[in-house]
């Protein structure tokens, strides 16, 4: 009697890979949940720290406060993504609308708005 007699044996195929454009969305898609608690953690004035292989490390914010208000940038990876061409962030009066902004950046890579400026930003990673 074999040992996988009372198994239903079948063959795995490997899944389709995301194209590189969906990889980037879900990546940056990630990066800004990621950003949220950040500002949930900013927001009881503690610092958020994400566990890593190596331990924990704290999450830099892609908001600073400047100007009597906060700027809120889009980045992927180490570098800010151009919003419109021309600017790198959003303006907003209090700390708790950076969650407006989050939430519109997130709306922006789902619905491929930022595609374009992704894909500049990660070409000039590479070379």
């Amino acid at each position: 009697m074999s040992h996988f007699a009372k198994f239903t044996l079948k063959t795995l195929s490997k899944p389709e890979p995301l194209n590189p454009t969906e990889h980037r969305r879900a990546k940056l898609i990630a990066a800004i949940a990621t950003q949220k608690q950040v500002l949930a953690a900013a927001i009881k004035g503690e610092q958020f720290m994400q566990q890593t292989k190596k331990g924990e490390r704290a999450v830099r914010a892609w908001f600073v406060a400047q100007d009597g208000g906060y700027y809120v940038q889009c980045r992927y990876g180490a570098r800010a993504l151009t919003l419109d061409g021309t600017a790198n962030a959003v303006f907003v009066a209090k700390l708790a609308d950076v969650a407006s902004a989050l939430t519109a950046f997130e709306a922006a890579v789902a619905s491929g708005e930022l595609d374009k400026a992704i894909a500049e930003t990660s070409k000039r990673k590479q070379a």
